[in-house]
């Protein structure tokens, strides 16, 4: 016999408390403490033991089934693995529903598929697959938000199922609306246990909040094996498909697409995409060569110095870290005496991508004394390395790859930190210029001028 008991818990953090509190002791929030309801069981023991297994069952090959968007088979580490629980995050409108109709699409040739919405209709779904080329796939499509009997409908006789959305899924067991934290956590549960006692891959949709995180409890994140974020700018057609966890592959993949009215296409070279409209000895203009998961990527990074008419100038920054650029100016500042306190200062990654790496120091140094002293740099220049506090230029992992990057898209000249290790006979062709120091790039503007 269950025996209900009342607790409390914090939608924040996931404090509990025995009775409701407006405040949480532990997030300091006011009112997130809601109402969750634990079911305690008496302790059960049974006769059968655990059965034990040693590691070599891990040496067996992972089965990967494949879809025709080759990115999207690169972001999960080549290919879907049965079994495996796969959750998509992105912003409305940013083609969430469009890439799993065109991957399940595809697998559909091969493979059961199943789609289930609890955000539109049938008539609004078979209306995007028309306009995508995609109604006489072999895709079959439900409109059901009950969990329960989600699964008791498809049973085994499914291998990719679609959920969209996991917030939109309740059970009959959860006395709650759907979307609360013990709908969501009790849903993605049963979804996964489906998946692994039955061998089928589950694509799960999340909604993300304004702060752009998945919405929800984090636990759900962790309960899943891999977790995805879909990124784009409204006025760019480029979206990118970035991993954040992946138990299967690399963890910090990125697939790149287009988006036109016929749905998501492959970007084959994304370097090609993010140059194409570059401008010819442009001050504060340089290009960077950056690894985004197991592949470089060259993109431009754009400065504007201009003077200021405020008491405290601006600092603008487009997909890179801000407190990065406030480190970089203050180091120039220290070692060069270049002062920049009088002068606004905006930086921007063109493309929309956003960079994180420490990798891109050197090309951000270097534009930004290009537009401060007004000195344009020749766009063959490619500059990578990191920059430290005390004005040393440090060395950044696989060099090499990212200079064969650069050399194929027609880059001849390179700046580089003198500590990398490279065989120069590879690259004779083209002029390697090694940095030790911030002078090092200043002798090189002056080379320039």
């Amino acid at each position: 016999m269950s025996k209900k008991d009342k607790l409390f818990y914090c939608t924040e953090c996931g404090a509990r408390y025995p009775k409701w509190v407006g405040k949480c002791e532990d997030c300091n929030q006011w009112n997130t403490v809601v109402e969750d309801i634990c079911i305690s069981r008496g302790s059960t023991f049974k006769n059968n033991a655990i059965e034990f297994q040693g590691l070599s069952s891990a040496n067996k090959e992972v089965e990967r089934r494949r879809s025709k968007l080759a990115e999207f088979d690169r972001v999960l580490g080549g290919g879907a693995v049965p079994g495996s629980v796969i959750l998509i995050g992105g912003e409305p409108g940013i083609g969430k529903s469009t890439i799993l109709l065109q991957i399940l699409s595809s697998l559909s040739e091969k493979y059961k598929c199943v789609y289930i919405s609890g955000e539109e209709s049938a008539e609004q779904i078979c209306l995007r697959a028309e306009r995508l080329g995609l109604s006489k796939s072999n895709v079959r499509l439900a409109c059901e938000t009950d969990v329960d009997v989600i699964i008791n409908s498809i049973e085994n006789d499914v291998d990719f199922l679609v959920i969209d959305s996991i917030q939109t899924l309740s059970s009959h067991n959860i006395d709650s609306i759907p979307g609360t934290l013990n709908q969501v956590r009790t849903c993605a549960f049963a979804l996964i246990n489906f998946a692994k006692t039955t061998n089928t891959t589950i694509f799960l949709v999340g909604h993300v909040t304004k702060d752009g995180v998945i919405a929800g409890p984090k636990i759900l994140e962790h309960m899943v094996d891999t977790v995805l974020y879909f990124e784009g700018e409204r006025g760019n057609s480029c979206r990118m498909l970035r991993t954040v966890k992946n138990r299967y592959g690399s963890c910090d993949e990125l697939g790149l697409f287009e988006m036109s009215q016929s749905g998501l296409i492959n970007i084959a070279n994304p370097s090609v995409l993010f140059l194409t409209q570059r401008t010819e000895n442009v001050p504060g203009t340089i290009t960077f060569s950056g690894i985004e998961g197991t592949r470089p990527i060259l993109v431009e990074v754009q400065s504007l110095v201009a003077k200021s008419y405020f008491n405290v100038p601006r600092r603008t920054v487009v997909g890179w870290d801000i407190n990065r650029l406030f480190m970089l100016l203050a180091v120039l500042e220290s070692k060069l005496k270049v002062s920049f306190s009088d002068r606004d200062v905006y930086l921007s990654i063109v493309g929309g991508l956003k960079i994180s790496e420490p990798a891109c120091d050197l090309a951000v140094v270097l534009s930004l004394l290009s537009a401060r002293k007004n000195i344009a740099v020749n766009n063959t220049v490619c500059a990578i390395g990191e920059i430290g506090l005390t004005g040393e230029v440090r060395s950044v992992p696989k060099c090499k790859e990212r200079i064969k990057e650069a050399v194929k898209l027609g880059f001849k000249d390179i700046i580089i930190p003198r500590s990398c290790c490279l065989d120069e006979k590879e690259f004779q062709n083209i002029s390697l210029t090694k940095a030790d120091v911030l002078a090092d790039i200043v002798a090189f503007l002056g080379e320039v001028t």
